[in-house]
């Protein structure tokens, strides 16, 4: 089953990646991305744009991506196994039809949804089969990682 964005946070992890070094880095990511496209670090790579749960301003964040079916794309909120969900998912729960993805020189328009029970586990399987480094973040932390679905939105 897929849909509802329900994951609470956790009691135990890593220390989200914060401050003025990551913003920068995250610049450099986004124009490597936007500029070259395709990998960054040998992964996957896209440019997720939401929109603020409470400032409703614009927000762009690189995250790593892996094929899904039907040509979706689907995204890990795993924080590097912080106990607490990225802010981009929050921004994605809160306005999941108002997303927008850039990679290899376009810009789309998707729909999010989260990824739940048999739908999750055959994701999780095949995520960590090509990153390993997921299922690390998943033991430091004691919340369920959320894989979300980005579908092209039609119109």
């Amino acid at each position: 089953m897929s849909g509802s964005f329900d994951n609470p946070a956790g009691s135990r992890g890593t220390r989200q990646p914060a401050g003025r070094v990551l913003r920068w880095l995250n610049k450099m990511m986004m124009s490597w991305i936007r500029r070259r496209g395709g990998t960054f670090m040998g992964m996957n790579a896209l440019v997720l744009t939401t929109i603020g749960r409470k400032s409703g301003v614009e927000r762009a964040t690189p995250v790593g991506w892996f094929p899904g079916e039907d040509g979706s794309w689907l995204i890990v909120a795993s924080a590097a196994g912080a106990p607490k969900n990225p802010a981009w998912y929050h921004n994605i729960a809160a306005h999941p039809d108002k997303v927008r993805i850039e990679l290899a020189g376009r810009t789309v328009a998707v729909i999010a949804e989260q990824l739940h029970g048999p739908e999750r586990e055959r994701a999780w399987r095949q995520i960590t089969a090509a990153a390993p480094r997921f299922a690390q973040y998943e033991q430091k932390t004691d919340r369920e990682l959320p894989i979300i679905r980005l579908v092209r939105r039609s119109g």
